[in-house]
């Protein structure tokens, strides 16, 4: 292994679709860790997902050598981390592990609110920070006003900006140099004591869970057994190594080393992401300081589409929040779908993600309730409860108030389009605090404005009305007051709980009539008419009729007097009136997935 002065940990951070994957690609050709007929673009998305998309969900770590102009071979370790808001949890992983950050900035783009949010993250942890204009090939790419941006906004210096292509591999080389000679050594431990921490995982069929750390002290090597500090669980060390695409075992890790650790781990709550590794023989005084708790924002819950799968949707929801630790579960239940899983998630993309991901890798037919934010709701009697869940939604006559989430949206915006985003934040209650022009050509808007509304159409909305131009980054600032209720979706005059959601009072009767029109394209019609109504406790306020179908019992009734055909008439009436009474409608899955879609159109 690399002595510790010749080893180099950092990240690449950047707002969302400024390169990271595509530079990544290029450091990863100069160093030859893998022949052309092998590569291809994206090298480190390996998730389908990912690359239909275009967008990196997981931060994937790399290690690369390199042979520097003073003669020297480094160690280079690096992590591609996301770009979207929704993967910020991602980023203040991949950050702790390292000493500098990369941080890109599109020539073209400039600097976006993400750059802010993610530089701060890392000025959070003390990392030594690299500005890199990305894509100096494109026509449109302005370098002097993104040397400004990164003076202006950023408060760095721009004359120690690298540029770069990572398209066409231009600058690459003066970027490895920067990395070696800017970014600082890792620092070596006071104690010999070994403590690793555990920044990401992923499980293995045939090994287990392969444990991803960085190495802050001491040793690991393979017949040693390590101790996982927040479970107290025990594991003898089968092979350790480094990431380089593929696994790469090594005789050991060492201090400022970033590895995998494989010990046969099956029981896969065993492992914490933010845990400390140390070993049994000579164990650490104290873990590693972790991560910040990750709070979800979006909850849904998940059922099985067949009830019998209950047990492997478990499994599966075990191994996935091990490889993607901002995700939360518990255990729910529901009338009309079985048991399942009430989850907690950073955004709605994270959600699609999480969605397609249970059902691709985990081959999982899966069923997502619409998506709600928590509320926090003060009874008569004092006692304060948060909710996120319809169904735990208490009787009106108890509750004496109620508060939804709110936050504090930046979006950065040509001047152009200012207009029509403006419109559309105060369309989704918000109120604006502040607002400069960062240039002659770019605003920077503040609102604040109840989560709820951001969730669904917001982020899709914004892109187009600027046509792809703003940026948008937002941070939940606490609860206030609204007017809360529960719309309530009845089929027949029976209640379907799985359908409920809890929404500001005055867009109900919008959102209720969209769900009765959605399910009416849904169910199949039967013998009689159906109902769908919109409720908020006993008060209708949307309502779909199904009509029914008519069976002609007239058919075999060949002329003859009329009464016969009124026999058979009154008989049919009297037949379905029965039917109403009795007859129950089914619902298909389709109806519930149509549920979802009426909030993002």
């Amino acid at each position: 292994m690399a002595e510790l002065n010749q080893i180099r940990n950092f990240c690449i951070v950047a707002h969302i679709d400024h390169g990271k994957s595509t530079l990544s690609d290029r450091l990863i050709q100069k160093a030859k860790i893998i022949d052309d007929r092998q590569f291809q673009n994206q090298i480190l998305d390996s998730m389908e997902i990912e690359r239909e998309r275009g967008i990196t969900i997981k931060s994937q770590a790399v290690t690369i050598p390199y042979k520097a102009q003073d003669g020297k071979v480094y160690e280079l370790n690096f992590v591609d981390t996301p770009g979207h808001v929704d993967f910020s949890y991602e980023v203040s992983r991949a950050i702790a592990s390292c000493e500098g950050a990369l941080l890109l900035i599109d020539a073209a783009q400039g600097v976006e609110s993400q750059t802010l949010s993610n530089m701060y993250l890392a000025l959070e942890q003390d990392l030594e920070i690299i500005p890199v204009v990305n894509k100096i090939d494109l026509p449109a790419a302005d370098i002097p006003a993104v040397k400004y941006q990164i003076e202006h906004d950023l408060g760095l210096d721009s004359e120690s900006a690298i540029l770069v292509s990572a398209k066409q591999g231009t600058g690459i080389d003066e970027l490895f140099e920067a990395i070696v000679n800017r970014i600082p050594a890792p620092k070596p431990s006071s104690s010999d004591k070994t403590r690793a921490l555990i920044f990401d995982c992923h499980y293995d069929p045939y090994r287990g869970v392969i444990v991803h750390v960085r190495l802050f002290g001491g040793k690991i090597k393979p017949g040693q057994t390590v101790r996982f500090m927040s479970s107290n669980t025990d594991y003898k060390v089968d092979s350790v190594g480094i990431f380089k695409i593929k696994l790469e075992d090594k005789a050991e890790l060492s201090c400022g080393d970033v590895g995998y650790i494989i010990a046969g781990i099956k029981t896969v709550s065993d492992v914490k992401v933010g845990d400390t590794v140390t070993l049994v023989d000579n164990p650490a005084d104290e873990p590693l300081p972790g991560f910040k708790d990750v709070k979800p924002v979006v909850f849904s819950s998940i059922y099985p589409i067949d009830s019998n799968d209950y047990e492997e949707l478990k499994d599966s929801m075990e191994k996935l929040s091990l490889n993607d630790a901002s995700i939360t579960y518990e255990k729910d239940s529901s009338i009309a779908l079985g048991h399942g899983f009430r989850c907690g998630f950073l955004g709605l993309l994270h959600l699609e993600v999480i969605q397609e991901r249970l059902e691709r890798d985990f081959n999982q037919s899966v069923i997502f309730t619409a998506p709600s934010v928590r509320y926090s709701i003060t009874l008569t009697n004092g006692e304060e409860k948060f909710i996120d869940n319809p169904a735990d939604y208490p009787e009106v006559a108890k509750i004496a108030s109620a508060r939804e989430p709110y936050i504090k949206a930046s979006i950065i915006t040509p001047a152009t389009y200012l207009g029509s985003i403006m419109s559309l934040c105060t369309e989704k209650r918000g109120v604006q605090t502040n607002m400069q022009y960062l240039d002659q050509k770019r605003v920077e808007i503040i609102y604040e404005m109840p989560l709820s509304e951001v969730l669904f159409d917001f982020y899709d909305r914004l892109k187009s009305y600027s046509r792809g131009y703003a940026s948008f980054d937002y941070e939940v600032i606490g609860y206030r007051e609204t007017d809360l209720v529960k719309i309530d979706i009845l089929i027949n005059g029976k209640m379907v709980d799985a359908l409920s959601q809890l929404c500001f009072k005055g867009s109900a009767y919008d959102k209720a009539r969209n769900v009765c029109a959605q399910l009416k394209d849904e169910i199949s019609r039967q013998q009689f008419k159906i109902a769908i109504q919109g409720a908020i406790g006993s008060q209708i306020i949307a309502r779909e009729t199904v009509s029914a179908v008519r069976k002609d019992v007239l058919a075999k009734c060949y002329g003859g007097d009329i009464t016969r055909k009124r026999k058979l008439l009154e008989k049919q009436k009297e037949g379905k009136k029965r039917m109403k009474m009795v007859g129950d409608v089914e619902l298909p899955q389709s109806a519930f997935l149509a549920v979802l879609k009426t909030k993002e159109e």
